[in-house]
């Protein structure tokens, strides 16, 4: 085996990536060495390139970008549980360059690494983790302030909402999607989201009970499509200051549930002053949550959603984003981070690494609009 690989390094804060060998790491007994054959590209990845000093999560550079990608076992560790040619999907370790995912290879410890089903290809499992590990942190880390238990790969987790309404802010985005379905898997009797009406059919069948439009949906309709029930928390998949305060006041005016304990906005980054203020007046806190699944507090939960992830793919119960292909490998990064920067709705921008992406990008449409429909069926 070679023992350097390609990766677009990024030399310092607010630098350009550029295309250059590293070492290949060869993984201990409990890690696994991948092969990766498509990397989803987030707004962290371009957010932390075009302002580094606002999102500061690289404590070392030189570094390797990206936090998510599928592909294929080349090496596995003794003790690892996998063996080499096994497909996988994982969210890097972004601040971590050797378990970044703009490279040709990748080093992950394998407890924090999923086995893709037969039934789901590359593409689509490559944008799955870190945004479904977004939603993870969000419903069911105390770090949330209002964490659901039992979660639903536990027992009794699908029924642990049951009698309450979840909200979920942007629910056409690729955290939103991920929101509405883990809010259905959890049991939640009213799951209301907005998006455009583009995407209101798809956000139904994800497990949305009432869609609203995003353009014109006041506090007080999002209010009135809980139909009274309880509300302990808004996820906020936007995190934008006018979404924050839009949350705010959403469970300003909903039924509050039991106890004095205050309820959440949960946001995916980090709060608007002005909301946690307003918040406070109401007994709601505002409460940023960072999905990194290898962070020391986050890998009890992390580790059986790893596996959880695996089985709800290939049962139907969960169905990944739809994606966008970018074809040309590394090469065709800023082309892709581009296409997530100028704004994308109802789908995830995915660089191919390997392989026809345009053949394949075809396939994923019609194998995801099947799992849809078996959704609805």
């Amino acid at each position: 085996m070679p023992d350097t690989h390609r990766a677009v390094v990024v030399a310092e804060p607010g630098a350009p990536g550029s295309l250059q060998d590293v070492p290949t790491p060869q993984p201990g007994a409990s890690e696994v060495l991948v092969r990766l054959t498509a990397a989803a590209i987030n707004p962290v990845d371009w957010k932390i390139l075009d302002s580094p000093k606002k999102y500061p999560y690289i404590p070392k550079y030189p570094t390797v970008l990206g936090s998510d990608a599928a592909g294929v076992v080349e090496v596995a560790g003794a003790q690892s549980g996998f063996e080499a040619g096994e497909r996988v999907f994982f969210q890097g370790i972004i601040g971590e360059l050797s378990g970044s995912t703009f490279q040709e290879k990748a080093l992950m410890p394998a407890e924090l690494v999923s086995r893709t089903p037969s039934n789901v290809s590359d593409e689509e499992a490559a944008g799955v983790s870190l945004a479904a590990m977004a939603v993870l942190a969000g419903f069911y880390h105390e770090g949330a302030g209002r964490p659901v238990a039992p979660a639903p790969w536990e027992k009794d987790g699908a029924t642990a909402a049951k009698g309450r309404a979840a909200v979920v802010l942007g629910g056409s985005s690729s955290v939103g999607q991920y929101a509405v379905q883990l809010a259905r898997l959890s049991g939640f009797e009213r799951i209301v989201t907005a998006s455009s009406p583009a995407h209101h059919d798809l956000l139904r069948t994800l497990g949305a009970t009432a869609v609203l439009d995003r353009n014109s949906a006041s506090a007080a309709q999002y209010v009135e499509a809980t139909h009274g029930l309880p509300l302990e928390f808004v996820f906020d998949s936007i995190s934008a200051p006018e979404t924050q305060q839009l949350a705010v006041d959403i469970l300003a005016g909903a039924r509050g549930g039991d106890g004095d304990k205050a309820r959440a906005v949960v946001t995916v980054l980090p709060q608007d002053e002005a909301a946690v203020t307003s918040g406070k007046k109401h007994n709601i806190d505002v409460n940023a949550v960072f999905g990194k699944g290898s962070a020391p507090h986050m890998r009890a939960l992390a580790v059986p959603f790893s596996q959880a992830l695996s089985a709800w793919l290939k049962d139907g119960s969960l169905v990944p984003n739809r994606p966008e292909v970018v074809p040309g490998g590394l090469a065709a990064l800023d082309a892709a981070l581009d296409k997530n920067r100028s704004g994308i709705s109802g789908r995830k921008v995915v660089l191919k690494l390997t392989g026809d992406a345009a053949a394949q990008g075809k396939a994923d449409v019609g194998h995801i609009s099947a799992q849809i429909a078996q959704l609805k069926g």
